[in-house]
């Protein structure tokens, strides 16, 4: 009976020092971490600027990176072959129009102005000539004229002699011999045979007139064709001088001294100071494009350069419309692709002239347009003299 009591005794004893035991090894529940939920809020409200960012800017902008800075190239090169005796520019040098880019040896050309120049001279000398002989032939015809009204006199007065004979030699009469009419006849038939004679000379000479002067007119025909070629030689001679068509920078040198060009054949090219961007936006993007509105541009080059420009006009068709070989859609394998269509802005001058000369067309660029904006009105273009300075 009293082990009992001490066992059920020790019982309660141990289970109430296990209890405390067990409660202390029982860890309690840690409060949330203030930093973690920090940081998920920090990232949750970025994640919610960047959406709606996104949201905003696909609403009421339109954006490219296919886009590049244009402008114009215009090769120049020789109208005639010859030697480079000269070349008077260096790269990237600012040309004005009309500066000597080179020069060719004119030896050739300037020999063939000569021989025409002679040309023309002796041809001048014959047109001289020519008239010399057509004054001459005219005295001989006006001398031939003269004899033809000598000789109508000398006739007028045989046939007055024959008259007077006739009459006074007939049947009843024989106041003159035989022999005087006989005389009296041949001398009129002489008469009237020199008269025509006269008259064929002054054809003659009137033949002669004439001639000698379709001969001059040949000959003034051909002084006209020698100055026309010799105008053609001497602006030939002029080409021996390579000259800048155009205001702008060299680029794309390819010409030394002592080389032989040929017509046609590229010497340098001039980039103008006329640049524009060439943006190619998806045709899902031109639906609130008008021109006039402002765009906002980035060169890659220039980051630090933002530039402002104006949509300006559209392309009259997408780019695969001018493709080599454009896609044939009517084949039975269609598949529907976004197509882009090029639009160009043009730059403010002085925003261009500002860069002084570092942007160059080929360059990469991103292109932003605001949509609903008002478009602006087109500026006057600037002087090329202006730019070029």
């Amino acid at each position: 009976m009293s082990a009992n009591p001490n066992k059920a005794d020790s019982q309660p004893l141990s289970a109430v020092a296990a209890g405390p035991a067990e409660t202390a090894a029982t860890p309690a529940k840690a409060p949330p971490n203030k930093r973690v939920i920090g940081i998920v809020a920090v990232i949750a409200l970025v994640a919610l600027a960047v959406g709606g960012r996104m949201w905003y800017r696909s609403h009421y902008y339109v954006e490219t990176e296919n886009a590049f800075v244009s402008g114009h190239v215009t090769p120049v090169s020789s109208r005639v072959a010859g030697v480079v005796t000269k070349v008077l520019v260096e790269d990237n040098q600012v040309v004005a129009a009309g500066a000597v880019i080179a020069e060719l040896d004119s030896a050739d050309q300037g020999l063939k102005v000569e021989q025409i120049q002679a040309q023309i001279a002796s041809a001048e000398q014959q047109v001289l000539q020519a008239d010399a002989t057509i004054a001459q032939t005219r005295a001989q015809a006006s001398a031939a004229q003269a004899q033809v009204t000598q000789s109508q006199a000398s006739l007028l007065r045989t046939r007055q002699d024959a008259e007077r004979y006739g009459q006074l030699y007939n049947t009843q009469m024989k106041a003159v011999s035989k022999a005087e009419l006989d005389a009296a006849n041949a001398a009129r038939a002489g008469a009237t045979a020199d008269v025509a004679a006269r008259r064929e000379n002054v054809l003659a000479a009137q033949a002669q007139i004439t001639a000698a002067q379709s001969a001059r007119e040949v000959l003034k025909a051909q002084v006209k064709v020698l100055q026309t070629q010799l105008k053609d030689a001497r602006q030939t001679l002029g080409y021996n001088k390579v000259l800048a068509p155009v205001a702008g920078r060299i680029g794309k040198r390819s010409v030394e001294v002592g080389a032989r060009v040929q017509p046609g054949q590229q010497l340098v090219a001039i980039v103008q100071h006329d640049l524009w961007v060439t943006a190619n936006f998806k045709e899902t993007q031109l639906a609130e494009l008008v021109p006039g509105q402002q765009v906002d541009l980035k060169i890659d080059a220039l980051p630090k350069h933002p530039l402002s420009g104006r949509l300006d006009s559209f392309s009259p068709a997408s780019g695969n419309q001018f493709a080599l070989l454009p896609a044939d859609n009517a084949t039975g394998n269609f598949t529907k692709i976004v197509q882009r269509v090029s639009v160009k802005i043009t730059l403010r001058p002085e925003d261009v002239k500002a860069l002084n000369g570092r942007l160059a067309p080929g360059m990469s660029a991103f292109v932003e347009i605001k949509l609903g904006q008002d478009p602006q009105p087109q500026a006057a273009p600037a002087a090329p003299a202006a730019a070029a300075r």
